[in-house]
């Protein structure tokens, strides 16, 4: 690592991190946005049933319905990387807290490096045939029709799920971006502990 690893590099791997952390942002605030639209589009469903029924009209449909739960994936979906980042995920961390930066760093690096990458790698391999079904792709190598929803007036499958994929992807971004962080910790980098910091310190979503 002291051979392959100049400080020029180190700094390199710290842009590139930053550059993965903006979009990553871009991308969680956007995703507290549509929490306001989930609720919009759920109020509607739930007033329009009401008073559909007392006039006797049809205002909803299964569309907004199936809108309502796609938007609450998103939410989630879109929200990983920016968990990831902000350190807001759930941690068992009554021996963490205690230790000194660099062993904190170095059991996040080996963890991030050699669990949570290579899950993402796994879960975009094992989403990518479903998700290419999906959209249509046929054993033969043709492409059919895309998969709707069975219900009347469904929304279209394959979107849905294939931000299963671009949720992984994210994922997997957010997963090198820490690594770099954690990596420049154990180079002795004063910078990443910092970015690190910053980034608990910031309330998610807010």
């Amino acid at each position: 690592m002291h051979t392959f690893l100049k400080p020029s590099h180190i700094r390199t791997l710290l842009r590139l991190s930053k550059a993965i952390d903006r979009v990553t942002d871009v991308i969680g605030n956007f995703s507290a946005w549509m929490v306001i639209l989930t609720i919009a589009v759920g109020f509607y469903n739930v007033i329009a049933r009401y008073v559909g029924r007392l006039i006797g009209l049809k205002l909803s449909s299964n569309a907004l319905i199936e809108l309502q739960w796609y938007l609450f994936s998103l939410m989630f979906l879109l929200g990983f990387a920016y968990i990831l980042k902000h350190s807001a995920n759930v941690r068992v961390d009554f021996l963490y807290t205690h230790w000194s930066e660099k062993r904190r760093a170095l059991v996040d690096f080996l963890g991030t490096v050699f669990f949570l990458i290579p899950f993402c790698l796994l879960g975009i391999w094992v989403s990518a045939n479903p998700v290419l079904q999906s959209w249509g792709y046929l054993p033969d190598g043709t492409w059919g029709s895309w998969e709707v929803s069975p219900d009347a007036d469904g929304l279209p499958r394959a979107p849905i799920k294939t931000m299963i994929i671009v949720a992984f992807a994210l994922l997997l971004a957010q997963a090198i971006s820490q690594a770099i962080k954690y990596l420049a910790i154990l180079k002795g980098y004063a910078q990443g502990g910092q970015i690190i910091q910053s980034d608990i310190e910031q309330v998610p979503l807010e």
